[in-house]
């Protein structure tokens, strides 16, 4: 059974949805509140004020990088697997919004572990809205999945549109984009209200060195402070991303539950595409002595997406959101992060 962490005491009380205010304060559940792009979300919402913030993680911590939002939400320990702990947490927060970020993250770990990654990404998924639905809570969901599910695009040089096929290249890819799908259904039956939003490559502050831009970041952070030698070693670098801030992604959350409609998908991204070669050049000329690149290919990795590129004018005409931070400033902040580590 999820039980509440009480030590969290920030989130107000507030008034029924839909009473007075030209903008009605929300309660908001989180899912995957402590993580990477959970964070961030939080930081979003506490910064535009009067939102009752909830979170479901699985043993209800904050990580120390995150210690700072305790105090604005409240946190229930749940594996969203388990339907019934789930549904408790719903009765008791009874949100007006729901973002499902939790899940299963790391592509290349997913070759290595295709069952959790199936399990964290179309289990838990399915599980929230079967809780949702028996709960009879009527939330609004945002589901964020990820632009991966398409693969390679239809055509060649061409950004992927919502409308694109879904060719997922990895295990992450394909359970995210069933869990995608499912989304849609649920919103056929049993009739929840489910906006899908498809995020490409994010990156900032706090994101684990599990992915390659703050990986490269903290081997230069490592170098310049001589606890590693001045180099950076990396895999591939021909890959093509589209790569936004986290900050400007998560800014378009809100925008698209309030604006967003049932059963549509979202392309979430900057519509740039860099290569990665190109990016680790951007960090290696900011750091502070000379850096050697050390590139060593995995074969294991030969089956992942050579290119993301994405159109997302549908979201920018559907909420007027646009990516404010370029990508130089987000580079030099996560470089300087891993420097304040």
């Amino acid at each position: 059974m999820a039980t509440l962490v009480h030590k969290d005491e920030g989130a107000p009380a507030l008034p029924p949805a839909g009473a007075g205010g030209a903008r009605t304060p929300m309660r908001i559940l989180i899912t995957g509140i402590t993580g990477f792009v959970g964070g961030h979300l939080v930081d979003h919402l506490v910064s535009a004020g009067g939102h009752a913030l909830f979170g479901v993680s699985r043993n209800a911590t904050w990580p120390p990088v995150l210690e700072h939002l305790a105090p604005h939400a409240k946190l229930f320990a749940c594996d969203l697997c388990d339907r019934a702990g789930t549904e408790a947490v719903v009765r008791e927060v009874r949100p007006d919004w729901v973002v499902h970020l939790a899940g299963y993250a790391n592509t290349g770990g997913s070759f290595r572990d295709p069952d959790r990654a199936w399990r964290e990404n179309f289990t838990a998924t399915r599980s929230l809205y079967d809780a949702l639905a028996a709960s009879g809570v009527q939330s609004r969901v945002l589901f964020v999945s990820t632009g991966l599910i398409y693969g390679e695009p239809d055509r060649p040089d061409e950004p992927c549109d919502e409308f694109t096929t879904l060719k997922p290249a990895s295990p992450y890819a394909a359970s995210k984009a069933a869990a995608d799908l499912i989304s849609y259904q649920y919103t056929r039956s049993p009739g929840l209200d489910i906006v899908r939003v498809r995020l490409f490559n994010q990156i900032g502050p706090r994101q684990s060195a599990d992915f390659a831009v703050p990986n490269f970041a903290r081997q230069i952070a490592a170098a310049e402070k001589g606890t590693q030698p001045p180099e950076v070693r990396t895999g591939d670098l021909s890959a093509r991303r589209d790569i936004a801030d986290v900050r400007d992604i998560v800014a378009a959350f809100p925008l698209l539950l309030e604006k967003g409609v049932n059963g549509e998908a979202y392309n979430a991204a900057r519509g740039d595409s860099y290569q990665i070669q190109d990016v680790l050049d951007r960090l290696v000329a900011m750091a502070r002595l000379p850096i050697k690149v050390v590139q060593t290919l995995e074969p294991g990795r030969k089956a992942d997406t050579a290119v993301t590129s994405a159109d997302a004018r549908k979201l920018r005409a559907a909420t007027g959101w646009e990516p404010q931070i370029p990508l130089e400033r987000t580079l030099a902040d996560v470089l300087n992060y891993w420097r304040s580590i």
